[in-house]
């Protein structure tokens, strides 16, 4: 007996007409820089910022400075994506050993599981990250400083004193340090 397709059924050769495509070229995304003990800086490349009403995931770049780490924390119900391009180092989840992190690597977090990323080396470590649902470029804006291009870094500066309350309302939970 043949199946005969269904005449009503939306084909998958058709594209949707809602979607967004979105080309974003380097150094051009919202950017600040990071408080202690990550320093760097974080750079969002897709996020509410320029996919307004999507709000389906965001994505980035960070660079952790040298004897930096980004504290424990996890995402209560976001996924994250991290894919290490540059440098070494190291991730801790849940609090176990340390996994070292090389060119190439790529983590996968899933909702509520606790990490660390450490750059035990002289040179910054530099990762792409990806969360879905987004909403890390609200918590980068409100504990960072204004980045731009070929601007050198700062000097070392603290975490906003109400860093506690920023996480709660962002997209971060737990945070160690």
């Amino acid at each position: 007996m043949a199946v005969r397709p269904d005449p009503n059924a939306k084909s998958h050769a058709e594209p949707p007409t809602d979607s967004v495509a979105l080309v974003v070229p380097p150094e051009t995304g919202d950017s600040w820089w990071q408080p202690e003990p990550a320093n760097g800086y974080a750079e969002v490349r897709v996020g509410r910022h320029n996919l307004p009403g999507q709000g389906r995931l965001s994505t980035g770049v960070q660079e952790i400075a040298p004897h930096s780490f980004i504290r424990e924390h996890f995402h209560p119900v976001e996924e994250e994506l991290l894919f290490f391009w540059e440098g070494e180092g190291a991730v801790v989840i849940d609090g176990g050993e340390e996994q070292r992190v090389t060119p190439g690597t790529t983590v996968y977090l899933g909702p509520g599981r606790r990490h660390k990323i450490v750059n035990d080396t002289d040179r910054p470590l530099k990762m792409m990250w990806t969360l879905l649902p987004g909403g890390l470029e609200t918590f980068f804006g409100a504990i960072g400083r204004p980045r731009t291009e070929g601007q050198p870094a700062p000097a070392p500066f603290p975490r906003p004193e109400d860093v506690e309350r920023i996480e709660a309302e962002t997209v971060f939970g737990g945070a160690k340090s």
